[in-house]
């Protein structure tokens, strides 16, 4: 709200339709200074493609006939001008075009409106790199220095291409103070300084104008404010400074920044800083010391000013509680070029949240987003949920991971999480709040899905869809505070490669260790997973086609394709218990285990029809289905509707042993398997979903 308005505001905010899931503002705490909007919000600097109007814009691409239409006419020239030494340094220039005899108030008054700048042109002037001032009386000309004087105001061809445009150093003016947060009913006070005024002098005037003319001077400090479209910085400005020079310089770094700076006059308050910086990347699974002597070894932090608060090991990720802005901002920018153990450290700054100031009946929803998923449309819903809920409660997967979301909500009692990506990313958040359940106040967040890329198996089951098309993004959210919540089971896959007879003596061939993997869709084995994993290989060499779901399921049919004419024995190369009891298999080329009742983009792999020997399937009843498909035709036929697969087994506890090196893929992360065995059980307790309520279905 304005200064002027926040009096007259009510004290609550009902937050509207979205209220229920929205993290209130009060309930954060973060400690920003100099930190910008990118970094505080955690805003991939690689997925800022616009430039912001207000913002500088590299020279090549401010001096480009992009913005202005260099004149071919004989009669005009074009000119860069400079706003101040900031530009000059970075080379970032504004070009005009003016007559080639032309007045230089003429000039001046077209350099201002290149930047926006409405003041009078008769308070600038302008200036060569050589710092010489041009006076209103000069003629310049191309071909020679200044001519005679008496020619008049004119300016012609300038010998120089480039010019400065200077305020002209003034013995007074007026400057507003706002009154930040003080109450006080007015937007901002007007007061004419001169040479002689400092800011302690600013402060004992402007009191008595706000109606605090009683209250201590040392109790309050002015704050220099620039507030830029990617960053707003402010500055406490010292008692003893003289505010016209302070103007002075800021014109003189940037003219186009002093109309972007505000002065604040500002109650002192007692403050703890404490910046708190997630640091992933590390070696996991180290003590607390350990990870407090990388941090010394790799970033020189110093102990007396941060501290290790959080530890996650699985994850080879810290915490670091900082009491020193600097400090904080080294640190950070450091993280980014560091690496450890040939993997690169990433960094995120975190809010604090206050979870007792949350309303009883406040669910915030954490969301996550994936910007590589579906093509561009994750980038879109990360700008729209920005705008939509809190910014802090919006996270971007491939800036650390779920594991900074979970930590930040650690404390919250309750709340929801979304999933905006495909199947995988599902996976990937799901595994993540597997880990850290434990040390979450809400242990079983509710977790709903938009999908996005191809697949999206579970976002079909749970009524979300094949795939985002452009929805709006707050109808979405409001499908997800009307859905329901619903149970899933979750399966835990231990693979365990043989050691091969002759290598156990000559020492040739070492064994795999075994490798645990979670399963919240399906597992397949044979033709199934070798399709994914030659369409997982086409993928990796060129990843710039795989964009759109027609291209993908184009190359799925035409690997497929390749295929049909192969005869392989799968069943002659495994074998299959089922809750402790021997399965004789049929004659198959693949071998899938399901959770969920949708499989290779829709397909009802189980079927429907019913069956005296096996119960009817359902997500959260403790059992995987077993179902068997003789090759690439009969996959098609499934996908196609036609047919179902062969139903084979209905169970809880699954061992499976490899007699060869056989294809295998989980929710479509596919590898080969080395001989061994294969263990599917139920991992631990069923995880909360939330299905979009049929009334909210899209039709």
């Amino acid at each position: 709200a304005h200064a002027a308005c926040y009096v007259i505001v009510t004290p609550e905010c009902t937050f509207g339709r979205l209220r229920n899931m929205i993290l209130p503002p009060n309930c954060v705490q973060l400690f920003s200074r100099n930190f910008s909007k990118l970094h505080c919000f955690r805003i991939s600097e690689n997925l800022q493609t616009e430039s912001d109007e207000d913002d500088d814009v590299d020279g090549s691409t401010q001096g480009s006939t992009k913005d202005i239409q260099i004149s071919t006419d004989s009669s005009k020239q074009t000119l860069k001008i400079f706003d101040g030494n900031d530009a000059v340094k970075r080379n970032q220039f504004r070009l005009i075009s003016v007559p080639r005899i032309a007045k230089n108030e003429e000039v001046v008054e077209a350099a201002l409106r290149a930047y926006y700048i409405n003041d009078d042109q008769q308070e600038y002037e302008l200036q060569t790199f050589t710092q010489q001032v041009l006076l209103s009386d000069d003629v310049i000309n191309r071909n020679d220095a200044a001519e005679d004087s008496n020619l008049g105001s004119v300016f012609r061809e300038s010998v120089p291409e480039a010019w400065i445009i200077r305020a002209k150093p003034k013995d007074e003016e007026v400057i507003r103070i706002y009154p930040a947060w003080l109450k006080v009913g007015m937007a901002y006070v007007s007061l004419r300084v001169n040479k002689d005024s400092t800011v302690q002098t600013v402060i004992k005037e402007v009191l008595p104008l706000l109606g605090r003319q009683t209250e201590c001077l040392q109790n309050f400090k002015l704050v220099e404010v620039l507030m830029g479209s990617k960053q707003v910085q402010r500055m406490v400005l010292d008692d003893q400074e003289l505010i016209l020079n302070r103007l002075k310089d800021i014109r003189k770094t940037s003219i186009r920044q002093m109309n972007q700076t505000r002065f604040y006059i500002v109650e002192n308050s007692k403050s703890i800083v404490q910046v708190n910086l997630f640091v992933g990347g590390l070696p996991p699974q180290l003590s607390p010391e350990e990870y407090t002597n990388i941090l010394k070894e790799e970033l020189a932090i110093k102990t007396n000013v941060v501290s290790v608060s959080h530890v996650y090991q699985a994850q080879g990720a810290v915490v670091l509680q900082i009491s020193c802005f600097s400090e904080a901002e080294r640190i950070y920018m450091l993280v980014k070029d560091t690496v450890v153990n040939d993997k690169p450290l990433n960094a995120v700054v975190l809010p604090a949240v206050m979870a007792s100031k949350i309303p009883q009946n406040c669910c915030p929803l954490l969301v996550f987003v994936n910007p590589k998923s579906g093509g561009l449309k994750g980038r879109d819903l990360l700008y729209s949920f920005r705008k939509l809920l809190n910014p802090h409660q919006v996270f971007e997967l491939t800036n650390g991971g779920p594991l900074p979301g979970f930590h930040m909500f650690s404390k919250v009692p309750s709340f929801r999480v979304l999933v905006c990506g495909g199947d995988g990313t599902v996976g990937w958040v799901l595994g993540a709040l597997e880990e850290i359940r434990h040390k979450l106040v809400c242990s079983e967040p509710s977790v709903a899905i938009l999908p996005l890329g191809t697949g999206n198996d579970l976002g079909r089951v749970l009524r979300w869809g094949a795939g985002y098309s452009g929805e709006d993004p707050y109808s979405i959210l409001v499908s997800v505070d009307e859905a329901d919540d619903v149970l899933m089971d979750r399966w835990t896959i231990l693979l365990d490669a043989e050691e091969p007879a002759e290598g156990a003596e000559n020492g040739i061939a070492e064994p795999e260790p075994p490798k645990i993997v979670q399963m919240n869709n399906y597992c397949g084995l044979g033709i199934d997973a070798e399709l994914s994993l030659d369409f997982h290989h086409a993928r990796e060499e060129e990843p710039g086609k795989f964009n759109s779901r027609f291209h993908n399921k184009g190359v799925y049919v035409k690997v497929g394709l390749q295929k049909i004419s192969h005869t392989r024995n799968l069943h002659k190369d495994i074998k299959l218990q089922v809750d402790q009891q021997e399965v004789e298999l049929p004659s198959i080329e693949g071998l899938i285990f399901i959770n969920i009742p949708s499989w290779g983009s829709g397909a009802d792999l189980w079927g429907s029809e019913s069956d005296n020997r096996f119960e009817k399937p359902r997500i959260d009843d403790g059992l995987l289905e077993v179902v068997g498909v003789t090759g690439v035709v009969h996959m098609g036929q499934v996908q196609g509707g036609f047919r179902s697969g062969i139903r084979i087994a209905q169970g809880s506890y699954f061992r499976v042993t490899l007699l060869k090196p056989i294809p295998v893929q989980v929710d479509g992360e596919p590898w080969i398997q080395a001989p061994g065995q294969i263990i599917i059980s139920a991992a631990g307790p069923k995880v909360h979903m939330l299905k979009k309520s049929k009334q909210k279905q899209k039709k």
